[in-house]
């Protein structure tokens, strides 16, 4: 049992750490001595040199044949605590009003929080001294590369990145017009379903109450010229104009799949095609479409599919081929076979003979990782220092903001989360899915549940918008990232009295 003196400075000490790391890069942006080329150029080393080389010289020596199980129930808390995020910002955004440029923003910033600088800076400092012990610092960064693989490929190869795209289709919708329907829906939420119900019901027995005294009547023969006419009220609508809008749009920048840093990109025209009514094909609709057909070269339904599915065959190929996802790749066959593995490190059942200094022959490309991934941390954690430095929180426009919205989400993502995710790690370690004697795996699913949205949707807004701006995020990355010192320093505290 840890005492309660120790136990509040272990959690608190990486914390401060932290936050003087993050005041670096604040301080040196607003002194102007961190340019916008410069962060953008040292996110490009962390995600393609120093972050890559932490993942492997950390994922070598840490898994084993006995540990590798571990990898699965990482893989579902990670994807639980996305749905989780994504179905707390839908309910927020149901019952509060957020700006109609932030409609579909506001799930990514639920589903998707910080997965990289922070809980590896925090998870490192803790489990690399009491009450931990061994080598759980190693296993603990093993097992967060496995959190940042699955935010990699939900994020940008299965398109979620997307729905920040979706915010800019369209045309603008004023405050107060949003604000209504959101206070419309409320009131239909909460008073409107019991007095749709009691109408919905009295409409029915009405009806059966007249067929009830209505008069048999002679059966007529349909006239044929009736027969096969559509309803007049029956449309069919076979194809969304807004996902098509979505999917077809190209932004003037493509996303590179893991740094969201804007690149060229190859504009694909955009087309629409409409149902007419029971799926026919009418006159206008031929001559519709002979007009577009002049206007631009011919480009049936499965010319643009087939495009589509090239696009995200390419995102998803790019994705696999970047640095950090082949670190995990490449490190984990190298871990699990003893002849492999026994080529960087010691391991008790290869045979492979030593280097004259008495290392493994490739141990030296384990040491240049490890000198490479100890500055993958600081620097990150500077960048995001850098990023909130660049914020801009609009003091005195309260009035406009979103105040519901903007606490509410802060409030679930930071403490009801956490809660949730403690319970559900009791409960998976109960049923035997997480190892009870595996300590580390258990603290790092209980910490992952309190993280704040990741900043990398700032980058997303600024290449969607258009206009390079992303005014919506500010005031609701703030308070999170405020609550996230004290929500976090009560999940430390409580994980480390339970585990030990």
């Amino acid at each position: 049992m840890v005492a309660t003196g120790a136990l509040i400075w272990i959690s608190i000490r990486p914390l401060i750490r932290l936050v003087l790391c993050v005041s670096c890069g604040f301080a040196a942006t607003k002194a102007d001595l961190f340019p916008v080329i410069a962060a953008r150029t040292l996110g490009q080393i962390i995600l393609n040199i120093t972050l890559p080389s932490l993942m492997f010289s950390k994922m070598v020596p840490a898994f084993t044949p006995d540990n590798i199980g571990a990898l699965g129930p990482l893989v579902l808390v990670a994807l639980i605590y996305e749905g989780l995020g994504i179905v707390m910002a839908w309910i927020t955004k149901t019952f509060f009003w957020v700006p109609h440029r932030f409609r579909y923003g506001i799930l990514v910033a639920g589903g998707w929080g910080n997965v990289g600088d922070i809980p590896t800076s925090v998870v490192m400092s803790i489990t690399g001294a009491a009450p931990f012990s061994g080598s759980a610092q190693t296993l603990s960064v093993a097992y967060i590369s496995a959190f940042i693989l699955v935010y990699m490929i939900t994020l940008f190869p299965m398109g979620a990145h997307y729905l920040v795209a979706k915010d800019f289709v369209g045309p603008d919708v004023e405050h107060d017009e949003v604000r209504e329907q959101v206070r419309e829906r409320r009131k239909l939420i909460f008073y409107g379903w019991p007095k749709a119900l009691l109408r919905r019901r009295r409409d029915r027995l009405s009806e059966k109450s007249d067929l009830e005294v209505q008069p048999s009547v002679e059966y007529e023969k349909p006239v044929p010229s009736e027969i096969g006419r559509p309803a007049r009220n029956k449309h069919v609508s076979f194809q969304n104009d807004l996902v098509d809008k979505v999917q077809d749009v190209s932004p003037e920048y493509e996303l590179d799949a893991t740094t969201a840093v804007p690149t060229e990109g190859i504009d694909t025209p955009a087309q629409s095609r409409f149902a007419s009514p029971a799926g026919t094909v009418t006159a206008h609709d031929l001559e519709y479409e002979s007009q577009e057909n002049e206007k631009s070269p011919p480009l049936n339904k499965s010319q643009r599919r087939r495009q589509r599915i090239k696009a995200q065959l390419k995102v998803i190929i790019k994705s696999t081929l970047t640095p950090c996802s082949l670190a995990m790749i490449i490190s984990i066959p190298i871990a699990l076979v003893p002849s492999l593995k026994g080529l960087f490190t010691e391991t008790s059942n290869s045979h492979i003979p030593n280097a004259p200094d008495g290392q493994p022959p490739l141990a030296f490309i384990l040491d240049f990782a490890s000198f490479m991934g100890a500055a993958s941390v600081p620097l990150g954690l500077i960048c995001l220092g850098s990023a909130l430095a660049r914020l801009n929180f609009p003091r005195r426009e309260w009035s406009n903001l979103p105040i519901g919205a903007i606490f509410t989400l802060a409030v679930l993502k930071t403490v009801v989360t956490p809660v949730i995710g403690v319970l559900m790690t009791i409960g998976l370690t109960r049923v035997g899915m997480i190892s009870k004697e595996d300590k580390v795996l258990q603290f790092v699913c209980m910490f992952f549940s309190c993280l704040p949205t990741a900043t990398t949707q700032v980058y997303l807004t600024q290449v969607y918008s258009g206009t390079g701006t992303a005014e919506f995020m500010s005031p609701f990355l703030l308070p999170q990232y405020f609550l996230m010192f004290f929500s976090m320093t009560g999940l430390t505290a409580y994980s480390i009295t339970y585990l030990f």
